[in-house]
């Protein structure tokens, strides 16, 4: 047998090169499966997706997207949802690179168990049991009315993340250290001059993650501005049209909005898809 190159292959080796073309595929349909469901489904009237339909709708409907943008107010749930995910994505590239500096490059008391307790985050998730504490905690410092409370309650504790940039961290010669602080650099020196410039791989893939979960949260969003409706994220906004002006459920129009808010990620993704290609291979070979 020959392969896409010409060269002849063993069919033993063509059945595992097939096999895994096949694995690739399933992965791919149930990945984007949700996506095309969704927006198919947006297209559809309530009636076709309430009684199964077909997978295609029989009418085209566009105007949906347009009463999931009227009635969702979406200019400023949008703008809600950047200021957010911008904020909560700044703050996580801060801390985590320089907890993953410190981690990776200090020795201090309790060194370990705070690596076990980070370790053990990445493993045990509390979810929605650390919600409430959370919130009392921002109103007891009565922040609860600003959106400042949610971006402190996304950003968290960023375990995983952590432990990227420390392992990437590692794997950057100590002797660039020594070297600089020979030249007179402080520790902070070392940080900005040396480590920083070098870590942009791994920090890249902590900004597109850390994005993506504040773009996409919605059940800490939802608590965090329970009480102030203004302040509400797009995700929050988009679930809110299934329950429409006709007191009913309306799916249609909230796949719309789901569709509509699909489109910022995508975005961000296709911009800094190389960066993040780059930085999770770098980070792989280097921890």
């Amino acid at each position: 047998m020959k392969n896409w190159n010409g060269k002849h292959i063993s069919k033993a080796a063509w059945l595992s090169l097939a096999g895994k073309w096949v694995f690739l595929g399933i992965m791919i349909l149930f990945t984007l499966y949700p996506v095309i469901y969704t927006v198919l489904g947006s297209l559809k009237t309530n009636a076709e997706l309430t009684q199964g339909g077909g997978f295609f709708p029989e009418k085209w409907l566009f105007e949906n997207y347009y009463q999931a943008f009227v009635q969702a107010d979406f200019t400023k749930y949008t703008f809600n949802s950047i200021v957010v995910s911008v904020s909560v994505t700044l703050l996580a590239v801060v801390t985590c690179s320089l907890a993953g500096f410190i981690l990776a490059r200090r020795e201090f008391a309790g060194k370990k168990v705070l690596l076990a307790l980070y370790l053990s985050m990445m493993f045990v998730s509390l979810g929605s049991v650390t919600l409430y504490p959370i919130y009392e905690l921002l109103r007891a410092l009565k922040l609860n009315k600003s959106i400042f409370a949610l971006i402190v309650a996304l950003t968290g504790g960023q375990a995983t993340n952590v432990f990227l940039v420390m392992g990437f961290t590692k794997g950057i010669p100590k002797e660039l250290d020594e070297a600089a602080i020979i030249d007179g650099c402080s520790l902070y020196g070392v940080y900005s001059r040396v480590v920083l410039p070098l870590s942009k791989p791994i920090l890249a893939v902590v900004a597109l993650f850390s994005f993506r979960n504040a773009w996409n949260d919605y059940i800490t969003s939802l608590i965090m501005t329970i009480s102030m409706p203004k302040l509400q994220t797009l995700t929050v906004a988009v679930v809110q049209l299934k329950y429409s002006v006709n007191a009913a459920a309306e799916w249609h129009i909230m796949l719309a909005g789901a569709s509509i808010a699909i489109i910022p990620i995508l975005i961000v993704y296709l911009f800094a898809n190389k960066q993040f290609i780059a930085g999770l291979t770098a980070g792989a070979v280097k921890g």
